[in-house]
């Protein structure tokens, strides 16, 4: 008598959950692109799927634009010197601000907290 009504609310539950598979509705697929996952570096990836996809889709100024960006001109010594001194500037004043602020809590330290 003590496993018949144990049973009931699973019973109760499994017939609920046969009803609800009854109901649910096929998915059809309309074969539109969400998001193509064709993307350069994946293991998946196929160039040939990639050129189709491009030839398909009407190219529009903006994808012209970021096709130039993808493939830009080499730089000149010029260019290249002026890149480095750039970079290497905003990270000595990053790496000069981390310098700084552990000066600072190191004198902290050493006059306020202890």
């Amino acid at each position: 008598m003590a496993e018949t009504v144990l049973s009931l609310p699973f019973l109760k539950e499994q017939i609920r959950m046969s009803e609800n598979k009854k109901k649910k509705v096929k998915y059809i697929d309309d074969g539109r692109t969400i998001a193509n996952m064709n993307v350069e570096g994946m293991p998946w990836y196929n160039p040939a799927k990639a050129s189709n996809i491009a030839e398909d889709a009407n190219l529009s100024e903006n994808s012209a634009k970021s096709r130039e960006l993808v493939n830009p001109e080499p730089l000149g010594f010029k260019e290249t010197v002026a890149m480095t001194k750039g970079v290497l500037a905003a990270a000595l004043l990053i790496g000069g601000i981390f310098v700084i602020i552990f000066l600072l809590f190191i004198l902290f330290c050493v006059y306020v907290w202890f």
